[in-house]
């Protein structure tokens, strides 16, 4: 890393790299005062101005008198080295064009206004002098937050008020108004501050992170242990060993349900919250984080896959909890996944990684086997908790009339455990009512206009819904292929459905349904998700969001409705991720005194994945998994890269994937092949029709090379779309 930023005096001929896409960066006269290597600039774009990083020297070979100057240098810290070459090898792995990834590191508002003073909302010491329901959906928000400040419509909009109600809340003392700069620091965290009393498993654990910390150099760990063991307060002596060292820490959790729970731990742990970097904050916050960030004013970041592209100024730590997920694969616009770009991050910077799973990944295992990672095991559950036992429910043993799906058996559980004051989860993933609506007169099934897709229907909302473009139309009363009237008929079970049979079955229960798309802000799916902690649930129905590192204390009982749904396709991570999921939802249960039960539903109690959930031999499992990966050749034993092409035109799609398929010698030159052109199983999503070619290649040949020189060969038709997934996690 070069020692200090080159300076480029005044007139000086410099490159930018800019967020629009060109291709590549632009060549510009330094401006009066000269700037940075790294500087955030605007810059002359035809008639706009437009954001962009001095990336080096200028390229010259023209007029220079023709050259336009940089307009204006930004008030905030230059991008270091290590975020410029981060971004360089992320887009080169990625197959990215440079500024479509710069964009991910300059995704904050307003960047280009200057220092000034805001009027922010702040929580007071009054009461109000009536209570209605807007002045407490105030309240909750600034209690929510931990007392952040909120411009007035931010505010607002959070509450679902009008500003007037806010304004008479200032007027009670209810509210501070006042003039704060735009981006304050972060209250100073106490790294010695105590923390939670660790076991010997874990304090083995976080010693070993801790001396990792101290050699100030990179590594990765994978910190394995089972649900409910404490990982996070073992990886929380590592972000504190960070901030004692100087350096930043951050955090990637996969879940924006799961901040609240976690921001109070830190907090007690900390004595303060961290930065927040997700999509549940304010613009405002948005701001102030990157902002801090790259002054080293916040030493903590807790966030999405998108906070890895921050402006750190001195980068010690990046924590992946639950590495499993595959929320941290980005499927549109850039394709990334977030736990490869973490390692790739800190190994420029020099940071340590910690990869937290119950469940890890095979590549991850396969890594801590090979010794590439180092592993640290926590091998039981925290205090006088102990695993739930897990059990399956033959189905082809019960007797369930065809439109139910809680088996007696599991309805006897449940009604054992109510009688008893405990709680039940009964999980299913699949969100809405059904995932099919058909005419039982024609047969004709309520598809997508945009997508080759079935139209969900979620009854609680009254509205059929696309789950991959997000249209959405009522539910029809007449079919509009036959006409037949009142023949429509929901197929298929779902989150919904479920919560309408259990309320039937159990009349008497306090039942909450917890599923991303029932609630319309993050605020409200944190309030259920509160609620059902608390003492106000009986069963919680739910869809994959349960199985996320939520803590019930009174959850004794786990019903899996489908245990097979995940088996079904041809999916080459079906056993994988079905193995992960059920281990996690099961892992809900008895996470404190009472020890849990899970029951998995399922026709196929033989299959050798619920045998490996059943035996308890996780190792065994994922033995054999890599077994068959590495015999077939495929990830982590192989490589595999996905082309789609998209078109409104499906023939000229298909064209286009004939001709790349004829001309792939630099594919075939690799050892590697080419399959396809197909279409995609979904093969329409919004309107463009959608066709995948697919490479597999050995490990270690220079895949991106050789794509790039492939698909180089080929100038796209107007309105066609060409994208490359590296590794690709979905196939659809």
């Amino acid at each position: 890393m070069p020692p200090n930023p080159e300076f480029y005096d005044p007139g000086t001929l410099l490159a930018v790299m800019s967020t629009q896409p060109l291709g590549g960066a632009l060549d510009y006269k330094a401006p009066e005062g000269g700037c940075h290597l790294g500087a955030f600039v605007e810059v002359p774009l035809g008639p706009r101005k437009v954001l962009g990083v001095v990336w080096g020297p200028g390229q010259g070979g023209f007029d220079l008198a023709k050259a336009r100057t940089v307009i204006r240098v930004l008030d905030v810290a230059p991008m270091r080295y290590e975020l410029r070459e981060f971004l360089r090898r992320a887009a080169g792995y990625t197959l990215t064009p440079l500024p479509a990834m710069l964009r991910l590191a300059t995704r904050a508002p307003g960047l280009g206004k200057p220092p000034a003073m805001l009027k922010v909302y702040r929580l007071g010491e009054g009461t109000p002098d009536r209570a209605t329901d807007a002045r407490r959906r105030v309240l909750e928000v600034m209690q929510e937050f931990g007392g952040l400040a909120f411009t007035l419509g931010e505010l607002a909009e959070q509450a679902g008020v009008s500003g007037s109600v806010i304004k008479g809340l200032v007027k009670q003392g209810v509210l501070h108004e006042e003039a704060a700069p735009r981006d304050l620091p972060y209250p100073k965290l106490d790294p010695n501050r105590a923390g939670a009393t660790l076991t010997g498993d874990q304090d083995t654990a976080a010693k070993a992170l801790v001396s990792s910390l101290k050699s100030m150099d990179y590594g990765t760990t994978l910190l394995r242990g089972v649900t409910g063991s404490g990982k996070t307060e073992v990886y929380l002596e590592a972000v504190a060993q960070a901030m004692r060292q100087g350096q930043q820490a951050l955090v990637l959790l996969p879940e924006i349900a799961l901040t609240a729970e976690f921001l109070t731990r830190f907090q007690a742990r900390f004595g303060a919250r961290p930065a927040e970097w997700h999509s549940g904050v304010t613009m405002t916050e948005r701001r102030r984080a990157w902002k801090m960030v790259g002054q080293g004013a916040a030493q903590v970041v807790v966030g999405a896959r998108s906070a890895l592209f921050l402006p750190f100024q001195n980068l010690g730590l990046i924590v992946v909890d639950e590495e499993h997920d595959t929320s941290y694969k980005q499927e549109d616009g850039v394709l990334y996944h977030a736990r490869d770009m973490a390692v790739l991050r800190a190994s420029i910077c020099g940071a340590q990684v910690v990869l937290a799973s119950a469940t890890p990944s095979l590549e991850t295992w396969t890594n801590a086997e090979a010794g590439k990672y180092a592993k640290l095991e926590l091998t039981a559950r925290y205090g006088e908790a102990v695993m739930p036992v897990i059990k399956t429910i033959d189905m082809r043993a019960e007797h369930l009339p065809a439109s139910r799906w809680i088996s007696p058996s599991l309805q006897r559980e449940v009604k054992a455990r109510i009688a008893k004051g405990e709680q039940s989860l009964l999980f299913i993933n699949r969100r809405g009512y059904a995932p099919i609506t058909l005419c039982r007169a024609c047969g004709h099934q309520i598809g997508c206009p945009h997508c080759d897709a079935r139209m969900v229907e979620h009854r609680f909302s009254q509205r059929l819904q696309c789950h991959q473009c997000g249209e959405t139309s009522a539910i029809p009363g007449i079919c509009p292929a036959c006409g037949a009237e009142d023949r429509m008929a929901a197929v298929g079970p779902g989150v919904e459905r479920l919560t309408e049979e259990a309320q039937s079955l159990f009349p008497d229960a306090r039942i909450a349904t917890l599923s991303s798309d029932l609630f319309g802000s993050a605020r409200a799916l944190k309030a259920q998700i509160k609620k059902i902690a608390g003492d106000e649930t009986d069963i919680i129905i739910g869809t994959q969001l349960v199985a996320k590192g939520h803590n019930f204390p009174r959850l004794t009982l786990v019903g899996v409705i489908d245990a097979d749904l995940g088996l079904m396709g041809s999916d080459l991570r079906a056993a994988e991720r079905t193995f992960q999921l059920m281990q996690q939802v099961s892992g809900r249960a008895g996470r404190v005194e009472t020890r849990g039960t899970a029951y998995l539903q399922t026709f196929q109690p033989e299959h050798p994945v619920i045998r490996a959930i059943l035996s308890g031999d996780e190792v065994g499992f994922w033995r054999t998994e890599a077994n068959e990966r590495q015999h077939a050749g495929v990830p982590p034993f192989g490589l595999l890269a996905g082309i789609i092409l998209s078109s409104p035109d499906p023939q000229a799609a298909f064209d286009l994937g004939n001709e790349l398929a004829r001309r792939d010698g630099p594919i075939r030159a690799l050892g590697a092949q080419v399959f396809g052109p197909a279409p995609a199983p979904i093969a329409r999503i919004r309107g463009r029709h959608r066709v995948r070619l697919l490479i597999k290649a050995p490990k270690g040949v220079a895949l991106q090379a050789a794509i790039s020189q492939w698909i180089g060969q080929f100038k796209l038709p107007n309105q066609m779309r060409l994208s490359v997934d590296i590794d690709p996690q979905s196939f659809y």
